[in-house]
């Protein structure tokens, strides 16, 4: 690593880009939550995301291809960016956005956030990697920490909180499954290409899908959804990717999955604040054991490099 690499500033800026992008993601399901009091629907506001943020990945895989320093994608990389990109960013962000419609934008986000002990548990059944101790013990945590969070409505009737979680959930295991198989696709095609390419497949899906289940006089909303769509396709769609990739460049991966628990507890926080949510002590007690179990989870055990 160079000296400009080491330097205070140079981490430092990482750092700021880490917290920005994290806090900047977890807006999304503020945002979802504050459109859908407009009576808009999943179908709806999912293409109006895909529409505002889609110019900005064409842009981007228009500036990859003109580069001209990576090799043309063989047919296999072609399909696997078309399967996983329909996969991680059509499917997970669509029953997202419908899980949302359930449940709290906090619980919403701490849900998501458990992705990394499905990789775990996917590369334990499907790759035959064993967990280590500590995944293990990280496993524990997170899921007695879910238990506590829904403890007041096991044994209940609240179908439309199970729906929500049960969506929400799904849509976290999608996104693991994207990540244990698109490993490879990702070390091949670059992650800079694969993200562009792969979004942009998925915004098409989206607004095709918008066509076929919806007229066009759906689109026929308040100019608050428009500015909430705006905001969240650039706020908390593009901006945050950027951000975040330059943050791993900077600072490694196990520094950005630390600051990564500011997103459920800045959606949990401004979901109080802003949309009148409310947590009991017994989820907020289960929501930080889930917040340690993932963070445990997502830390690589590596000794220092030499520079």
């Amino acid at each position: 690593m160079s000296r400009r690499d080491t330097s205070s500033g140079y981490l430092a800026v990482g750092l700021l880009f880490a917290v920005v992008g994290v806090v900047c993601f977890s807006l999304r399901p503020i945002i979802i939550k504050l459109a859908y009091a407009y009576v808009v629907d999943p179908v709806t506001l999912l293409a109006l995301r895909m529409l505002f943020s889609v110019p900005f990945f064409v842009a981007t895989a228009l500036w990859v291809r003109g580069r001209g320093e990576q090799r043309p994608l063989e047919r296999r990389d072609i399909a696997a960016i078309i399967g996983l990109g329909l996969l991680s960013y059509y499917v997970a962000s669509f029953l997202d956005f419908l899980g949302l419609q359930y449940i709290s934008a906090g619980l919403g986000r701490l849900l998501q956030f458990i992705y990394p002990t499905v990789v775990v548990l996917l590369s334990a059944l499907l790759l035959g990697k064993r967990p280590t101790a500590r995944e293990v013990l990280a496993l524990v945590l997170t899921y007695f920490g879910l238990v506590l969070v829904f403890w007041h409505a096991i044994g209940g009737a609240q179908l439309n909180l199970w729906l929500g979680a049960s969506l929400v959930f799904a849509s976290a295991t999608c996104y693991a499954i994207y990540l244990v198989a698109g490993s490879e696709v990702i070390s091949r095609v670059g992650s800079v290409r694969f993200t562009a390419y792969a979004m942009t497949v998925a915004s098409i899906a989206c607004i095709v899908q918008f066509f076929l289940l919806r007229p066009l006089s759906a689109l026929d909303l308040p100019a608050a959804v428009y500015g909430l769509s705006i905001a969240m396709a650039v706020g908390s769609t593009v901006i945050p990717g950027f951000l975040i990739a330059e943050a791993l460049r900077r600072i490694g991966p196990n520094r950005v999955s630390i600051i990564g628990a500011l997103g459920p507890v800045t959606a949990i926080l401004l979901g109080y604040v802003g949309l009148d949510e409310i947590m009991t002590p017994l989820q907020i007690a289960g929501a930080a054991l889930v917040l340690i179990g993932v963070v445990t989870i997502s830390l690589k055990s590596q000794a220092p490099k030499s520079p």
